[in-house]
């Protein structure tokens, strides 16, 4: 079966924007509608998932739309200084599934969501709500890569609107880069916008920020991202082909997973250290949903890598997978929060990462793209 293009949902007309970046896609065309879905690389052992993965992500959508606030936010709290971080997710979950805004079931929905990220734009750049917490750029950089997602399928008032915050946020971005760091942080980011140090973490959702508006045509410096991958590659664990957390940490299989789908993404397609990560990934195998620190993010980050990795890589980690994420959802839709530090937003952000883990092969989202 082959899998549904997404290179119609939008095309490349260029438009003005002022400030950093030169330009941002604007609409044309439009999905026609959500996906079913795909058989996965006409494996057998995969195609057996097919149903019972596309009735789990169409229950889990249902739960997130009758869990937005008014205002758009996928959050309980509205001082929470996850609130666009999260909002962003829960709104690729949608876009994942080939749901486009204003068009369908949770056209409004996506719409919503959107003019909720728009809104919480501070004045240096930053996209978020409330400066309480110790790590805003998470939430801003998640923020800035939906918005450049969904640029290109939402309407001329929307898409103006796009184009002036996401010049502003993607500027904030490389000047976060750019402060001074020692040889071993430098080139990666942080919590905060004038951090002197880094993270495999953080850094890896600039780097899909700044990919994803390359990819739309803005004017992001190569070099910037080359940094972000040669930060990454300091973090890499010689030994076992594994990732830390910052350079000299031990290997995580999340931390693995964001470092092999950054590498993926920008242009080492099953290099040796790509490989080398995927090999570590396959002989640490999650067993039980929830088990270790950080699993929703560990699954999403591992799931988009391996797909990008392809060949028995992604075919043997998706079966258990597939597995343990289909086991855990809860009758509503939902999955259970997995001992993640995002406040009260817990279901949201775990379901929201649920549906863009096993979501990978419906290949909607432009940025995990193969």
């Amino acid at each position: 079966m082959t899998h549904p293009a997404t290179t119609n949902r939008r095309s490349r007309l260029r438009t003005p924007v002022l400030g950093l970046l030169a330009a941002m896609v604007a609409a044309s065309t439009f999905a026609a509608g959500p996906t079913s879905a795909p058989a996965d690389e006409a494996s057998p052992a995969l195609a057996k998932y097919e149903e019972r993965i596309d009735d789990s992500i169409t229950r889990a959508l249902a739960w997130l739309a009758e869990q937005q606030a008014d205002d758009g936010s996928w959050t309980k709290n509205k001082q929470s200084r996850n609130a666009t971080g999260i909002t962003g997710l829960c709104l690729m979950a949608f876009l994942a599934k080939g749901h486009t805004p204003g068009v369908g079931p949770y056209g409004e929905v996506l719409n919503k969501g959107i003019d909720f990220l728009l809104a919480n734009q501070k004045p240096n750049g930053m996209l978020i709500r409330a400066h309480k917490g110790h790590g805003p750029m998470y939430s801003h950089c998640i923020a800035a890569l939906t918005l450049s997602e969904v640029s290109g399928m939402v309407d001329r008032e929307r898409q103006k609107k796009i184009g002036k915050v996401l010049a502003k946020a993607m500027k904030l971005i490389l000047a976060a880069q750019q402060i001074p760091k020692n040889e071993r942080h430098a080139g990666g980011w942080r919590y905060k916008h004038d951090s002197r140090d880094s993270d495999i973490s953080c850094t890896s959702w600039a780097i899909m920020a700044l990919r994803s508006a390359r990819n739309n045509g803005a004017a992001v410096p190569t070099k910037a991202i080359d940094r972000g991958i040669e930060y990454i590659m300091r973090c890499r664990v010689q030994r076992d082909g594994g990732f830390g957390y910052q350079p000299g940490g031990g290997p995580g299989w999340g931390r693995t997973g964001t470092a092999l789908l950054c590498l993926e993404l920008c242009g080492r397609h099953r290099d040796r250290a790509a490989l080398g990560a995927g090999e570590w990934i396959l002989k640490n195998l999650p067993t039980h949903y929830g088990r270790g620190n950080h699993f929703s993010y560990a699954m999403y980050y591992c799931s988009q890598g391996m797909f990008q990795l392809g060949d028995e890589h992604w075919q043997r980690w998706a079966e258990r997978m597939y597995e343990v994420m289909l086991k855990a959802q809860q009758k509503s839709g939902n999955w259970p929060r997995a001992h993640e530090n995002v406040g009260n937003c817990g279901e949201y952000y775990s379901t929201a990462m649920a549906v863009l883990a096993m979501s990978v092969s419906y290949r909607q989202l432009p940025i995990y793209q193969r």
